[in-house]
């Protein structure tokens, strides 16, 4: 099977978007835990910084990264003519 240039770009671009989503899931994950201490001066709805990320914030982004890269997978697909249903 021949590789083309649009096959190409279309993978670019779904390595670029899961390298970026994967750097916010990494920064959030481990990040903001590393930096705790210097963090907990900083409040939130009145708790420490760290303690509500690691309570509520996460998993709030954690969904929203998921979000995100499910619809913008699904614009891609329909750009490239590779979506779910297309023959």
């Amino acid at each position: 099977m021949q590789i083309t240039e649009r096959h190409q770009e279309y993978w670019r671009k779904n390595l670029a978007i899961t390298g970026v989503l994967l750097a916010i899931w990494f920064i959030v994950t481990y990040v903001v835990g590393f930096f705790a201490r210097e963090l907990a001066s900083i409040t939130f709805l009145g708790f420490p910084l760290p303690f509500y990320i690691g309570a509520q914030g996460a998993l709030v982004v954690y969904v929203l990264i998921i979000l995100f890269y499910a619809i913008y997978m699904n614009k891609l697909d329909q750009e490239y003519g590779v979506a779910e249903g297309e023959e």
